[in-house]
């Protein structure tokens, strides 16, 4: 199983929102490497939830339930959604402070990537970010 994170901005998609929906696809990919990531994703795979602009921090988790397929949204067909359903809040949210602060997450794409919507997240990251999280 792999482990991503996908960024909201929490104005336009919440976690709280998620939560309430069940369910989403997650659409509105227009970059490239992101589309990649979304490819690539399997059924089952673990996401973080993370809030862009505002907050700033992985608030949750969801799974990967449906693998790529058209974005519905998107007159080219090549541009891909993927179906998440959220699976918990996290105990305590981690912050891009708390991650930049962490020499062991210095390579994660968060911080190298900070732009990429859609981003892959090694074994080792997730379970540092977990364990920031009050969750290990």
């Amino acid at each position: 199983m792999a482990h991503w994170l996908v960024k909201s901005e929490p104005f336009k998609y919440s976690w709280e929102q998620l939560v309430k929906d069940k369910q989403t696809f997650w659409d509105g990919v227009r970059n490239y490497a992101a589309r990649n990531n979304l490819r690539a994703m399997k059924k089952g795979d673990e996401v973080f939830f993370y809030h862009s602009n505002e907050g700033l921090e992985i608030v949750g988790i969801a799974k990967v339930v449906k693998e790529a397929y058209p974005d519905p949204t998107a007159e080219d067909e090549t541009w891909v959604v993927v179906d998440l359903k959220p699976v918990k809040k996290l105990k305590k949210p981690v912050t891009l402070q708390d991650i930049k602060a962490d020499k062991r997450l210095a390579d994660m794409a968060l911080i190298r990537l900070g732009r990429l919507s859609v981003q892959p997240v090694t074994d080792k990251e997730w379970g540092i970010v977990l364990e920031m999280a009050g969750e290990k």
